[in-house]
């Protein structure tokens, strides 16, 4: 026996005569007994004698106490077994082999609905809803009422009776020898499992919760909770009948009444709570009045706490955390059985959340288990050397069980807390702005991933207690991927404690993420900075290289460009030599000012200045500022006058030599054109970087010098040519006035005149220079290029120069004749290089101007030398003429089909009849003088056509 939940006591003994039937109605007992008479017992077990008279083939209603008859139904002649549903008031009876159905009227009568015939003698019936259960022969059968169709349920067995039971749900409980089978009003079986009796009954009566049946030798209670176990046995002797009275159950034996009576549900529960069974203790609590709900939910917790700790104790993690759950108890209750767990102070008593039994034990209170260690690290604490490995294993298996079941408790937890934190910020910020008047209330921005909450609110510290353990909890069983989800997400983590735990487990990933969630940027990437030179040094850690590159540090900077430029700017110094790529597209990504950038390396990093704008200026050429295009410039030109000085100081210097610096500078002047080019032509030598004086005097338009230089200097015809081409090039699509091409007279006369060049080439810098010196424009600081770039003007000697010599391209277009070109031939003709002239007209004779070529060249040129230039560029001419014909008496053909178009036009005829009509004075056009309106046939007499112009001169307003 489970526990008592009946009391029998005795209700009648001794009794004179055998009882044969038993029947309950209020508080008194009907007793028919051996000889003839009933008997009616009161609670005082008083007994009165009647015997009236009665018709046992007849079913009688009859008003109590008197018994006087009420209504006589006899159909029922002969009726073995009926059915009464007092809901509807409706009965059943079967006799012979049909089932009769009446109503009840309301007023004492029954009135006949429907009756059906059946197979078989009814043994044993039932109403189920709206459909009759019957026991004919060896089965069951359900009678639809409506129709009287009949559906087999299954056999009801061999030997023993058939046995139909209504539960107060409308289902059925049907005997099947020893088994008690659920089924539906429709017949179908509602579970698998079955109530199995100790011996077949021969009555079942149920009462929540419990089913009792009436066996040969003894009464048996089970419950009716899956898998239905055994409560209470009743041993009595000669059991005969067993009917429900209403607080109590009758027992019936010969000479004897007992009853059984239901010991309170409170008492139920303490002895269920006390012999462990606490599943039906809860599931009596769930039976309590609506009335006593506080009682009732401090009995649960009690109950569920306790089941928790049983569980707990014998291996059952996970359940044990269910109760913990249901019983409402305050987190930190749960994690004083984790020792291992490191929970932040708290300086707010934590509300209870549920009510807890202080009759527990105190070693229930207790930071820890019998069946658990001290320490639930996630190595194994020191074992005795006698214990072997199984046991050891078998330790560590427990301890990580804990630990899941722990998980996934605080995960269920988590939800409810957070919304507390929330709804407590919430109401806080809602209390300041209607307290304040909307004028004291401070915006309390969070950290990233936290809520506006205040700082020492008890749902606060709670959820900094439950996710602290719940990280410890993941890390210690092993799961960091988790650990990962909960810190990017929302989270109240004491960032003491997991930085000290995550630091002694080196989870600096983990780490690297606590920080962030807490916006404690800079210690992160100080972090992640000495985790990625550890794997630089440390090229045998793989993981630790691919975890931990340069790259890391780019991609955490991303987020932080808008908040706080200044920080990306500091570290992604540490990465711009590695990453040069991906560090200018974070600054260009995070629209980091490049004025910004570029002060804050040319302060901190100025090795990296050169190498954030040479990128820069090839990923975004067009965005850059000119100020740090030219600041550019000097940086190049800054290192390539160093080489200079340091080769020339050595004697070692060629102008043909080119560092990889140079490169850059000769490509970055050539291609931008923000730069100052008279500012730097003053820091360049006068016997060396010819190639770079020349390009910067290009972007002076002095082309002239240029040129010479190319030929004189540097004695490369090829790039004074490619020189040309640009020149040409971009003058393509400029106004037709400036002529493109003079530029290669000018190469021309450089070729024809070279020692009238190079005569004059030194006094045209100097000059060029000197006048530079008096408009050289300052920066924004109010400071010269020159005290800009100090470093270099110091090994460099000044150039003052002269005028300003502009050289456009069509300076060199001039009137000369024939006698002044031949004065300049006369002048040099000694040194006359005439093979690059004719060479240059072979090769760009479409783009030079051929008459002032020609003019340009010495009478002693062969007409033969001139034949590579002359032929193209006469069969161009020609072709030229002969198109330009064409398209001349095409114009002329179009201009007389015009013209003839224009004739036909005015050839209007306009014909005048008889009933011609003016369309202004409607009379008849006559003989009279008229006019047409244009575009149209409209006839006017002209008078009136004058007359309406007159009209209209008159009725328009005057302008004011």
């Amino acid at each position: 026996m489970v526990h008592s939940a009946y009391d029998c006591f005795e209700l009648l003994g001794g009794f004179p005569t055998k009882i044969d039937a038993i029947e309950s109605y209020g508080s008194k007992l009907f007793l028919g007994c051996s000889d003839g008479s009933l008997r009616i017992c009161a609670p005082d077990f008083a007994g009165a004698e009647l015997s009236p008279p009665f018709d046992p083939h007849v079913l009688r209603k009859e008003q109590l106490p008197s018994l006087e008859t009420i209504a006589v139904i006899t159909k029922a002649k002969g009726a073995n077994v009926y059915s009464w549903d007092d809901r509807r008031g409706f009965l059943c009876f079967a006799r012979q082999k049909r089932v009769h159905i009446f109503r009840h009227d309301g007023e004492g009568g029954f009135v006949e609905v429907k009756d059906f015939g059946v197979p078989d003698t009814v043994k044993s019936m039932s109403w189920c809803g709206e459909n009759i259960c019957l026991a004919i022969r060896k089965e069951y059968v359900v009678l639809n009422a409506t129709n009287g169709a009949l559906s087999e349920v299954f056999p009801s067995g061999k030997l023993a009776s058939p046995l139909v039971v209504s539960l107060p749900s409308g289902e059925l409980l049907l005997g099947k020898e020893n088994i008690g089978v659920f089924v539906d009003q429709n017949g179908k079986l509602l579970q698998a499992d079955r109530i199995c009796w100790s011996e077949v009954p021969t009555a079942v009566i149920i009462q929540k919760p419990y089913a009792i049946a009436l066996l040969p030798r003894r009464v048996e209670v089970r419950s009716l909770r899956v898998p239905y176990p055994l409560i209470q046995t009743v041993v009595l002797q000669n059991i005969h009948h067993l009917v429900k009275s209403n607080n109590a159950v009758i027992v019936a034996l010969d000479y004897s009444v007992y009853g059984l009576f239901p010991v309170p549900l409170g008492a139920q529960i303490v002895q269920l709570t006390a012999s462990g069974n606490f599943e039906e203790a809860l599931a009596l609590c769930k039976l309590l009045p609506p009335e006593d709900s506080s009682l009732r939910a401090a009995k649960e917790g009690s109950i569920h706490i306790r089941y928790a700790h049983h569980l707990f104790d014998n291996g059952s993690y996970e359940e044990a955390m269910e109760h913990f759950l249901a019983s409402h108890v305050d987190i930190t209750y749960v994690l004083s059985l984790y020792p291992s767990i490191v929970l932040p102070k708290t300086t707010v008593i934590p509300e209870t959340e549920g009510i807890v039994d202080m009759s527990l034990d105190a070693s229930h209170l207790q930071r820890g288990s019998p069946g658990l260690s001290d320490d639930m690290e996630s190595s194994l604490p020191p074992q005795p050397s006698e214990f072997d490995e199984n046991i050891a294993l078998e330790f560590k298996k427990v301890n990580h069980n804990t630990l899941v079941a722990l998980i996934k408790f605080l995960r269920k937890k988590r939800y409810s807390i957070v919304e507390k934190v929330a709804y407590e910020g919430t109401e806080k910020v809602v209390l300041d702005a209607v307290g304040d008047g909307f004028t004291s209330t401070r915006s309390k921005k969070s950290k990233k991933g936290r809520a506006v909450a205040p700082i020492n609110s008890a749902g606060r510290e709670m959820a900094a207690i439950l996710d602290t353990a719940l990280l410890q909890a993941l890390l210690l069983t092993g799961q960091s991927s988790a650990v990962l989800d909960l810190l990017k997400g929302l989270n109240y983590c004491d960032v003491k404690i997991c930085e000290e735990i995550l630091q002694k487990g080196n989870h600096y990933a983990t780490l690297l993420e606590l920080y962030k969630s807490n916006s404690m940027h800079h210690k992160a990437l100080k972090l992640l900075h000495q985790l990625v030179e550890e794997s630089k040094s440390n090229q045998s850690q793989g993981n630790l290289t691919q975890m931990f590159s340069p790259v890391a540090i780019i991609e955490y900077l991303k987020p932080l460009c808008a908040t706080d430029p200044m920080l990306v700017l500091e570290f992604s110094t540490l990465v711009l030599e590695n990453c040069p790529m991906q560090t200018i597209e974070l600054f260009l990504s995070g629209n980091i000012p490049a004025d910004l950038v570029n002060s804050y390396l040319k302060q901190h990093a100025p090795s990296m200045q050169g190498k954030y704008l040479e990128l820069m200026l090839a990923m975004n050429e067009i965005g850059i500022p000119g100020n740090l295009q030219n600041e550019m410039v000097q940086i190049y030109l800054s290192e390539v006058l160093d080489w200079y000085a340091e080769l020339n100081a050595e004697q070692k210097w060629d102008e043909k030599d080119y560092s990889p610096t140079r490169k850059k500078l000769l490509s970055a002047l050539e291609s931008i054109s923000g730069y100052n080019p008279e500012a730097l032509l003053k820091c360049l030598p006068l016997d060396a970087l010819f190639e770079e004086r020349a390009i910067l005097l290009g972007k002076m338009n002095q082309h002239e010098l240029a040129l010479s230089l190319y030929i004189h200097k540097l004695n490369l015809p090829e790039l004074a040519l490619a020189y040309c081409d640009r020149i040409y090039v971009s003058l393509v699509h400029q106004p037709p006035t400036k002529s493109s091409g003079n530029i290669y007279l000018t190469l021309m006369q450089i070729y024809l005149n070279p020692q009238k060049t190079t005569k004059n080439f030194k006094k045209q810098i100097a000059d060029l220079v000197s006048f530079q010196n008096t408009n050289i424009p300052r920066d924004a600081s109010g400071t010269s290029f020159k005290a800009r770039v100090g470093r270099a003007t110091k090994k460099i000697a000044s150039i003052k120069g002269a005028e300003d010599m502009q050289v456009g391209p069509s300076s060199t277009d001039s009137g000369r004749s024939d006698g002044d070109a031949e004065e300049s031939n006369e002048e040099g003709d000694s040194t006359i290089m005439l093979d690059q002239v004719l060479d240059l007209l072979s090769r760009r004779w479409d783009r030079i101007n051929g008459a002032q070529a020609l003019k340009l060249l010495p009478r002693e040129t062969k007409l033969q030398n001139l034949l590579p230039f002359l032929a193209p560029l006469l069969k161009k001419s020609s072709e030229a003429y002969r198109n330009f014909s064409v398209i001349k008496s095409l114009r002329q053909s179009e201009n007389l089909q015009v013209k003839d178009e224009l004739y036909n036009q005015r050839k209007t005829l306009v014909k005048i009849a008889s009933d011609s009509m003016c369309s202004l004075c409607n009379k008849k056009i006559g003989t009279s003088v008229f006019a047409v309106y244009p575009y149209g046939k409209t006839l006017v007499h002209f008078v009136c056509f004058r007359d309406s112009q007159s009209m209209k001169a008159v009725a328009k307003p005057r302008k004011r």
